[in-house]
């Protein structure tokens, strides 16, 4: 997944902006914002313009599919401090799960340096996942661009619906395709609700990450790479 990185990015300076009330619905408190998460001054329910522009046509296409749903947004813009502080979080919890302690390091390179096997094991598995908090404008992670969205389904009635593992899971659940061969009607359901929202998403020209149902982007250097592009239009937003 990370080979994405190396397209090169023409930056088109289309502005950060707000993210409207209305057609969305959002997970509040945001996430993140709740863990501690570094935002400063800034917001996460932010997108490049164009992005936004797209993002309320996937919109108007749910509704033409199902009355009344909605697009529930989970995470837009991310700061660079906040990708680093969410990608060494995902590194505690790998740890944690596999009996280690990351003490006394804290960040990533720090371990590279230190215990050089347990980062690589570590590092597989949550860069599979998470984009690499490269400082290098050449390579900003997905969500710093403005230009990258997760989200999943609410219903009429304002549930959020179950799509078969929560947004952030770091299992083969959270595989796009992970339910498509399931046979009872539970599992099933699962792949087809991805398939809704996939299919509203890319209709808007939204490209989805290989790996997660949840995140889509329109124009930073994952969306370039998977669609065959020459270059991003996206580069790190701030």
């Amino acid at each position: 997944m990370q080979s994405y990185r190396s397209i090169p990015i023409e930056e088109c300076k289309d502005p950060l902006v707000g993210i409207p009330a209305e057609p969305f619905a959002f997970t509040r408190p945001h996430p993140y914002v709740l863990l501690g998460a570094p935002y400063g001054d800034a917001s996460p329910w932010m997108l490049r313009r164009r992005v936004l522009a797209a993002l309320l046509q996937a919109a108007d296409a749910l509704h033409a599919r199902r009355p009344g749903w909605r697009l529930k947004l989970f995470d837009a813009y991310r700061p660079l401090p906040v990708q680093a502080f969410m990608v060494w979080r995902e590194f505690g919890l790998q740890a944690e799960r596999a009996g280690r302690s990351l003490a006394p390091c804290r960040n990533p390179a720090e371990l590279e340096v230190r215990e050089p096997e347990l980062h690589a094991a570590l590092a597989a598995t949550v860069f599979e996942f998470w984009g690499i908090p490269s400082d290098d404008p050449r390579t900003p992670p997905p969500h710093s661009t403005g230009a990258a969205v997760d989200l999943t389904l609410q219903d009429a009635a304002g549930h959020e619906v179950d799509m078969g593992c929560p947004i952030d899971e770091t299992t083969e659940r959270a595989y796009p395709d992970h339910y498509a061969g399931a046979t009872t009607p539970e599992l099933h359901g699962f792949h087809e609700r991805r398939t809704l929202l996939h299919d509203v998403m890319t209709s808007a020209g939204f490209n989805r990450h290989a790996n997660e149902w949840w995140h889509f982007s329109l124009g930073d250097q994952m969306w370039a790479w998977a669609r065959g592009e020459r270059a991003a239009i996206f580069g790190r937003a701030r």
